[in-house]
């Protein structure tokens, strides 16, 4: 296995390793608060029980470079790409409902969340994270594969 391949293949254990921490740290995530609810300022607040929970999922991608088949890998290279828009832009929902969670939105009266389910936020953050880091591993892949096409003999 050449040089370049081992590359691919630390960079791909690295990516599914770095999506799948993220995907356990947001999928075990959950948290239960019970929150005062005021509907009246003449009224007392009642108390209600309120969850935080997320569920996540991601696809990987395996695959053996090490074929010939120009067709395979240009497969596998769309996959990968299709995985890095997927895992980015998932990582950018999360990141802008984070966002609207931690500072809230008086605009539209939605309060913080974080100040309620702190460690729930906490751990969805380091998912983002997580995620992230995971969606830059498989573009690195997309790019290592685009220059072993541009490199082999015609």
């Amino acid at each position: 296995m050449s040089c370049g391949g081992k590359l691919e293949v630390i960079f791909r254990v690295l990516g599914i390793l770095l999506s799948s921490v993220a995907a356990i740290v947001v999928g075990v995530g959950k948290e239960t608060k019970v929150v005062p609810i005021t509907i009246s300022s003449k009224l007392p607040p009642f108390q209600i029980v309120v969850v935080a929970k997320w569920y996540y999922l991601s696809a990987f991608v395996l695959s053996n470079k090490n074929l010939s088949n120009n067709k395979l890998t240009v497969l596998i290279i769309f996959l990968d790409t299709v995985t890095v828009a997927l895992l980015s832009s998932g990582t950018g929902a999360v990141m802008a409902i984070g966002v609207m969670g931690y500072n809230g939105n008086s605009h539209v009266r939605w309060n913080k969340v974080c100040d309620t389910f702190g460690r729930f936020c906490k751990q969805v953050a380091a998912s983002a994270v997580l995620s992230l880091a995971g969606a830059i591993v498989f573009m690195l892949l997309v790019i290592l594969a685009v220059l072993g096409l541009l490199k082999r003999p015609k």
